[in-house]
């Protein structure tokens, strides 16, 4: 059976897919690829059903040795990545292309020059047990298969019918500046002072270490209340921005509750929502108010 041995996991290493979406009635949140993109890239260029479970690698440090012939993709973050084979050679490789990892060679993944995810996509898809529908890891809920730790085997699927028809992908490198994230007034919009949505896009916020797969913890200036009045819990979105008391706002990602009970004064474009959950602790973004 072909699988992929992990030797070290790195700050954090799950199984993603694209979720479990429809699913907010049960009080199940739809988890699923922080950069949806980028898993949807890697699986296409590898002939994969799009939404194949693959690795998301944090801040890089991935080692996984293959057992039996493999083709994989490297998209989101780049870093500096190489592969031994069993002879011990090594060699370097790319991003947003096709490689082959061979029968008991390694694959080692350095940190991030810029961005903060890499997802590592198998041809055939990780074949881990599904949970709900889904083999995504829902660090806030509990849901899907367990972290891989050293030692892990996961098995990868039958490689599709379809051959891949490109071995490299052009796509533009993360930029070294603020990312500018286009928001919607949100549904409690009015909760906040009338120049609080101005306020929102007059400065940089900067991204907290109190940041995970569930959100990023912001900081900037303050958004100042209206209403203070106790809020009924609300279904949340990804790229969802809501305020606690402090009026310092929390941008919800991937693995965010179901509902919430602060005020949310914006929503971030979903196509943004992508680059939000590439930004590190200590970067900044900033938003723009964008037409409905």
């Amino acid at each position: 059976m072909r699988s992929l041995e992990v030797l070290a996991t790195g700050p954090m290493t799950t199984v993603q897919d694209l979720g479990r979406p429809g699913r907010g009635d049960l009080g199940v949140g739809r988890s699923g690829a922080a950069d949806r993109g980028a898993l949807r890239l890697g699986n296409r260029l590898l002939a994969n059903p799009e939404g194949a479970a693959s690795l998301e690698v944090t801040l890089g440090g991935l080692r996984v040795r293959a057992q039996g012939d493999l083709l994989i993709a490297l998209t989101g973050a780049l870093c500096p990545a190489t592969v031994t084979d069993a002879a011990g050679r090594v060699r370097g490789v790319g991003h947003q292309s096709v490689e082959r990892l061979p029968d008991g060679a390694t694959l080692r993944l350095g940190v991030p020059r810029r961005g903060l995810r890499t997802y590592v996509a198998v041809r055939g898809g990780l074949d881990v047990p599904e949970v709900l529908g889904s083999r995504a890891t829902d660090t806030m809920a509990g849901l899907g298969p367990e972290r891989p730790a050293p030692g892990t085997l996961l098995p990868v699927g039958p490689p599709p019918p379809r051959f891949p028809v490109a071995d490299l992908a052009p796509v533009f490198g993360m930029s070294s500046g603020d990312p500018v994230l286009e928001i919607l007034p949100g549904p409690r919009d009015d909760w906040f002072s009338a120049d609080a949505l101005a306020s929102l896009c007059s400065a940089p916020y900067e991204v907290t270490t109190d940041s995970d797969r569930v959100g990023m913890r912001l900081r900037g200036p303050r958004l100042t209340r209206v209403r203070e009045e106790e809020l009924p819990p609300e279904g949340m979105v990804p790229g969802a921005l809501q305020v606690p008391p402090s009026g310092q706002p929390t941008l919800f990602l991937a693995d965010h509750p179901v509902t919430g009970g602060y005020p949310v004064i914006a929503v971030v474009r979903s196509r943004d929502v992508d680059r939000a959950a590439q930004t590190r602790p200590g970067q900044r973004v900033r938003f723009r108010l964008g037409r409905t």
